[in-house]
Formats: structure tokens, C-alpha cells, sequence
């Protein structure tokens, strides 16, 4: 078999989405079917609708929908090369977040009888990892693959969506920790920042 650029690149997207898909199954078959629930709720915005975006994005990109041609090698090189530091960051980024997480996760927002708040780990750059780490992975499979609509799509509907989601957790969280409001002026919501509020 012969190892060409091409074949390197497909490799490693593949690695990275299959480690992703991987982990949230995990997450599934360990903690789905959880009782000890204090408190829930029911979110549009959940693992099936995740997963209808990516399916989206998928076929944008399977079909070149879009795909933008760069007539300079060394510029589509560069692009390659960042999208795949973004897709590989941001699996190992979302797998070490749903480590860190645990028994909190949950496909609905729910707050459990022995839930703790997670702020170590990846929780210390951002508030929410399993988030931003997709955010990430969109806009580095849409600079791999040179799709500006795949940007697009991540920026004007999956991170408001995510955003939507993030602030439905984080009504519940501030009224379970008395400390999330002080790590929630220090942390930022997808990205990290770059300086914090005292």
C-alpha cells in the first residue's frame, strides 16, 4: 500500500472522529440510565442533535459542497496542518474533558445527588470542553477539507446552539454551587481567556 499526503490526512480525521464517537458511547452505556437525579431538564440541544450537525457537515464536505480550491501549495499545506492541530486538540480535548466530567455527564442537563463541580483538568481553560472541543473539530475539519460553508455552518449555527445549551447548565449550576459564579468570571465559555475578571 502506498502512503500518500492525502491518505495521512484522511487517516488522522478518521482517528480523531471515531476517538470522539468512542468516548460518547462511553459516556452513554456508563452514566445514561443514572437515577440518583436531583434536579433535570429537557434540551433541544443534545448528543442526537449534535450528532445530526455533524452528519450535516459530513455531507457538506462528502459532497465538496462549497469546497473553496487554493491555487498555492504552501497555503493549503498551512491550512492542512492547522486543521489538523484543531481536529487532534480537540479530540483529545473532549475525550480528557468527558475523563475529567465522569459520572456528571449527562445527556439531558441534569444535576445529580452527588454531583460535584468540575474545575480542574480541561475545566480550568474553558467551562465547557466537551462544547468548545467540537466547535474546534468543525472549524479544523472545515480547514482540512477548504469548506466555507462548513465554517459557516459551525459558527452561525452550532455555536449558538451550543451557547444556548451551555447557559441552560449553567442556570442550574449557579444555583447548585455557590462558587460556579466566581469560576465562571475566571473561565471562559468555549475559549480560554486571556485575562480573567477579579
Amino acid at each position: 500500500m502506498i502512503i500518500t499526503y492525502e491518505l495521512v490526512i484522511q487517516s488522522i480525521v478518521l482517528l480523531c472522529v471515531w476517538a470522539v464517537l468512542i468516548a460518547v458511547t462511553a459516556d452513554f452505556l456508563l452514566f445514561d440510565k443514572r437515577t440518583a437525579v436531583r434536579e433535570s431538564q429537557r434540551s433541544i440541544v443534545r448528543t442526537s442533535t449534535m450528532l445530526g450537525f455533524f452528519i450535516a457537515c459530513y455531507l457538506v464536505i462528502r459532497f465538496d459542497l462549497g469546497r473553496v480550491s487554493i491555487a498555492s501549495q504552501p497555503a493549503g499545506i498551512a491550512l492542512d496542518i492547522a486543521g489538523l492541530l484543531l481536529l487532534v486538540i480537540g479530540a483529545g480535548f473532549n475525550i480528557s474533558g468527558r475523563l475529567w466530567l465522569k459520572q456528571n455527564w449527562g445527556n439531558n442537563i441534569k444535576i445529580y445527588t452527588d454531583h460535584t463541580l468540575v474545575t480542574s483538568g480541561p475545566f480550568r481553560l474553558v467551562r465547557h470542553p466537551l462544547y468548545a472541543s467540537l466547535i474546534w473539530m468543525f472549524t479544523g475539519a472545515a480547514m482540512v477539507y477548504k469548506n466555507p460553508i462548513c465554517l459557516i455552518l459551525n459558527f452561525f449555527i452550532f455555536v449558538p446552539f451550543m451557547a444556548y445549551r451551555a447557559r441552560q447548565e449553567e442556570k442550574l449550576l449557579l444555583q447548585t454551587f455557590a462558587e460556579y459564579s466566581d469560576y465562571k468570571k475566571k473561565t471562559g465559555m468555549f475559549f480560554p481567556k486571556l485575562f480573567s475578571r477579579r
